[in-house]
């Protein structure tokens, strides 16, 4: 890929988180951008306001009249676009080079140092707090990350000086071999995409081509107890953990309202009386992982603790919509079991003894199928559950697989099946103190309508 011949971009799919920072990246290098995408969002009209050009609609004709040729352009494309796109099959039978969103990735990644984030778990958390990292310090960084930033308003960052970019590694559809590493983490391997891999087995297995990518001279760390993962032997290997003594560890975690103080202790020194900008204790052991990538690649202790104080976290990551006295609403992205268990866990820690109540959208009918158990078991941690319709995504509908089989699992009895129509009566005639919005689907276009009307209602 000669990005100095292009002249045109096409993503379709463009509106997807990854896709768009990648359309961003080609913007930034002075390529027309064009896209398609099925649904008009806040992202994408970001991305038209940017200058780029977005449609709505499979329309061959309105391809035709852009006048672009196969010569001069590229067509990126994510993997939840169905086989029988037409945009997509124009392309193909008209000899366009086309790419999937991860080999583009691949590609960028081979051109400066990359700083990977992998792992079932906290890869947006992490790699965007390790951008922010390397952006506070002398080094700097350019990123392609999986959320927005609250720090920059953004998914892509771009700097001409640095040699390192910060790239989320995907496991889904074994993107991440694409990838070539030179400094990257691997937070977690548990059990998921098994529409893909079919067992845990063949997922752990891609981990480890992962891992066996590491550059020479680079650096893998490894989230501690992932004692399989090899390593090149040409390359340094790092373990990381919350409280567990290793490479990079904390102790004195202290909270104080509802951030952390702690002292990290690593093979670069101790640095104490570190405070992190967002809360959670499971984010605490994310800015160990985030701390351990920036100093692997020459960030400085005082750089580091001016990077983790001033961060403020991603959209939709533990996202504070509403925090009053009265009330609070927190927006969050967990659609897997062990991010439900953890965001529940941070909540009771910073509120004790208060009334929580959590609007769940299950995403994807495979993942559902697969977890009902582990769904139903973290759900009965709280004290009320309205579960939403599946979010299907790229998925057709799977016979018995509803929202209904999550509730049926669990001991909790007060679950109700709920849809946009009536969740906002169903929430006020309970008045929980804690509200807790999670899914990856659609539910954050349910976020705003709902936080207006709370609003109006509590009079906040």
């Amino acid at each position: 890929m000669d990005i100095s011949k292009l002249k045109y971009a096409y993503f379709i799919g463009i509106g997807g988180i990854g896709m768009s920072a990648i359309a961003r990246f080609f913007h930034s290098h002075g390529i027309f951008v064009y896209g398609y995408d099925r649904t008009r969002t806040q992202l994408t009209m970001q991305l038209g306001n940017e200058g780029m050009t977005i449609h709505y609609n499979e329309d061959i004709g309105y391809i035709k009249s852009l006048n672009i040729y196969p010569d001069d352009s590229l067509v990126v494309y994510t993997p939840a676009i169905p086989s029988f796109n037409k945009e997509l099959n124009y392309f193909r039978e008209n000899d366009f080079d086309i790419k999937k969103r991860a080999e583009v990735l691949g590609l960028i990644s081979k051109t400066k140092d990359a700083v990977c984030v992998a792992g079932t778990h906290g890869k947006t958390t992490i790699s965007t707090l390790t951008a922010h990292l390397f952006t506070n310090s002398e080094i700097g960084c350019s990123a392609f990350i999986g959320g927005i930033s609250k720090n920059y308003g953004t998914n892509y960052l771009h700097s001409d000086k640095s040699p390192f970019v910060v790239l989320e590694a995907d496991e889904f559809d074994r993107s991440f071999l694409h990838l070539s590493p030179y400094l990257s983490v691997i937070t977690s391997m548990d059990a998921d995409h098994l529409d893909i891999y079919g067992d845990k087995k063949h997922l752990t297995r891609s981990f480890k081509e992962f891992a066996m990518l590491t550059r020479p001279g680079g650096t893998l760390i490894l989230k501690k107890g992932l004692d399989n993962i090899p390593v090149p032997a040409e390359s340094v290997r790092f373990t990381y953990h919350l409280n567990e003594k290793c490479d990079f560890y904390a102790t004195d975690i202290e909270l104080v309202g509802d951030k952390y103080r702690f002292t990290l202790n690593s093979p670069f020194g101790t640095i104490k009386d570190l405070v992190l900008g967002i809360p959670g204790l499971l984010n605490v052991e994310n800015a160990i992982a985030a701390s351990a990538l920036a100093l692997s690649g020459g960030v400085s202790e005082q750089e580091l603790r001016n990077g983790l104080k001033t961060f403020k976290g991603i959209r939709r990551r533990f996202e504070y919509v509403i925090k009053s006295k009265e009330f609070i609403l927190i927006d969050d992205y967990a659609h897997h079991p062990a991010e439900i268990k953890a965001t529940i866990a941070s909540v009771k820690t910073i509120y004790p003894g208060k009334n929580i109540h959590v609007v769940f959208q299950p995403h994807l009918y495979s993942r559902t199928k697969d977890f009902a158990k582990e769904f139903a078991e973290e759900l009965d941690a709280v004290d009320k559950v309205y579960l939403m319709d599946i979010y299907p995504a790229r998925e057709l509908p799977i016979p018995g697989v509803e929202s209904d089989l999550i509730k049926g699992k669990m001991k909790n009895k007060e679950v109700f099946l709920c849809d946009e129509e009536n969740i906002f009566e169903l929430i006020m005639s309970d008045k929980p103190d804690i509200l807790l919005t999670m899914g990856a689907g659609n539910i954050d276009s349910l976020v705003p309508v709902l936080e207006e009307k709370l609003r109006k209602s509590l009079k906040l």
